[in-house]
């Protein structure tokens, strides 16, 4: 699980050039501003990663207000207001994330066995990810949950797990590219067909772009049994388009044995998408040996899509050549993370 919010060590502090109050911190790999004299190296922070939703019902938040517009979602019919969190510049200076001293908090209910590095505090503080208007023609019906046999698409943060990506440094890795679209996912399981968005299973009705998809590549019939595919449709009506594509389409990028509840390695996902006449997810690299600099790697993720070389491209995802499993927030999770272009997270959200 992503620890929006969480109890982290500040790694390091640098001026910010021709600004007197603020200087930018280091938690993990990600840089933030913050006001000068907020924190020494080595104090604990409560940081908060972008994309979190930040409740406006909780004072301590207030001073967002002035340069955030409340957001609204609403999750199993429960309504969440709050202010998202988003990639900015602050006098020239790359900010990511919101880091508060831990006194900021005090008289929330902490305890002092939360108070350590890495203490996931999203729940105690009321923090979701934000995630944008789902369209009627993306969200359909909701048959249920996501099925308990399946696994949701997430990738981590790379920014996260510096440390893990230095241990495996010059392993070979396959690259593919980021798209920014809706989540979807096919299964057949026990001769049962199902389709479901990144959180849900959804009723086969008229006009929703996921069953259309589905029937477009005529799923239901080619899919083997006990297996899944996931990938991201992109187009026309989704995420405002950035590819500035013409209808809609899929491209996968993964594919889950359900029976032996792992991902397919690398080859055996490409053999598989051929046979079902299926596209991937544009692939960057087949044998990349795994540079472990962080910045180096967010570098990389810089550049324009190879499905439309005149728009930028979201940014880049990594997975070894042989699925690995690695512990990731002490959860033993598939190795798979993503570098998304910062310039994308500045001009796309």
């Amino acid at each position: 699980m992503r620890k929006l919010a969480s109890i982290q060590q500040v790694k390091e502090i640098k001026p910010i050039e021709g600004a007197d109050r603020i200087e930018k911190i280091r938690i993990n790999d990600w840089w933030c501003v913050s006001e000068k004299g907020n924190f020494k190296v080595g104090d604990l922070a409560v940081y908060f990663e972008i994309d979190s939703l930040m409740p406006s019902s909780n004072p301590i938040f207030n001073f967002l207000a002035k340069g955030c517009s409340e957001k609204i979602m609403t999750i199993d019919g429960r309504e969440y207001k709050g202010y998202r969190l988003k990639t900015i510049k602050l006098r020239g200076t790359l900010s990511q994330g919101l880091a508060l001293p831990l006194k900021a908090i005090v008289g929330t209910n902490f305890v002092d066995t939360q108070l350590v590095e890495g203490t996931d505090v999203s729940e105690l503080l009321g923090i979701i990810k934000y995630e944008p208007p789902f369209p009627a023609n993306l969200a359909g019906k909701v048959k249920g949950g996501f099925p308990y046999f399946l696994r949701k698409t997430d990738e981590e943060r790379i920014q996260n797990i510096g440390e893990l990506i230095n241990e495996y440094r010059n392993e070979k890795f396959y690259v593919t590219e980021k798209l920014d679209g809706s989540s979807f996912t096919a299964y057949k399981h026990n001769g049962e067909f199902g389709i479901c968005s990144r959180n849900l299973e959804l009723l086969e009705t008229d006009g929703n772009t996921l069953w259309e998809i589905a029937k477009k590549y005529n799923l239901k019939e080619k899919l083997p049994d006990d297996y899944a595919i996931q990938g991201e449709i992109v187009g026309e009506g989704i995420q405002k388009n950035p590819l500035k594509l013409k209808g809609q389409d899929l491209f996968v990028f993964n594919v889950y044995d359900i029976n032996e509840t792992r991902y397919l390695d690398f080859e055996k996902f490409i053999t598989f998408c051929k046979e079902l006449n299926l596209k991937t997810v544009p692939i960057v690299n087949t044998n990349y040996s795994l540079n472990g600099e962080v910045n180096v790697l967010l570098e990389h993720a810089e550049g324009n899509s190879l499905i439309n070389l005149n728009v930028k491209r979201e940014g880049l995802v990594f997975r070894p050549l042989q699925e690995t499993i690695v512990m990731i927030n002490e959860y033993p999770t598939r190795f798979s993370f993503k570098a998304v272009s910062n310039q994308y997270l500045l001009t796309n959200e």
